[in-house]
């Protein structure tokens, strides 16, 4: 402490606080700032719980639409098929039209398929939105 005359004394110096740098990579980096989680984000509905939440309904609606068009091509194309085409609703099977086989009997198999493949890959958008999530 110095003083001079008529003056109040300084008071002494702080001791300096240490600071480590470290890289934003380094684990010790992630630890020191304090990180919401994102399932507290969905939990609190948050701007970006919303966001994350509206990119997995995004994607099942592309899916479902995608195994729409599909059957709907496959299978509105066959009457289609059969209007522009006489010929090939004459064709017979067993006594049976082609035309009535492919329409009842072939659409049960292409349903299982379409159920099959779109159950599939909504377990995948869903599991791949889990694992966003616990990131």
């Amino acid at each position: 402490m110095v003083t001079t005359a008529g003056a109040e004394p300084s008071p002494p110096p702080t001791p300096r606080r240490r600071v480590t740098v470290t890289s934003p990579h380094t684990e010790a980096a992630q630890r020191a700032r304090p990180q919401r989680r994102r399932r507290d984000e969905l939990a609190d509905q948050t701007e970006l719980g919303d966001v994350l939440i509206g990119s997995l309904i995004r994607a099942q609606l592309g899916l479902a639409l995608r195994v729409l068009a599909v059957f709907v091509v496959l299978l509105g194309g066959l009457p289609l098929l059969f209007a522009l085409v006489p010929a090939a609703g004459r064709f017979e099977i067993g006594g049976l039209p082609v035309a009535w086989l492919l329409l009842g009997l072939a659409t049960f198999p292409l349903l299982v398929l379409l159920g099959l493949v779109y159950a599939r890959q909504a377990e995948r958008n869903e599991r791949e939105f889990a694992e966003l999530v616990e990131r």
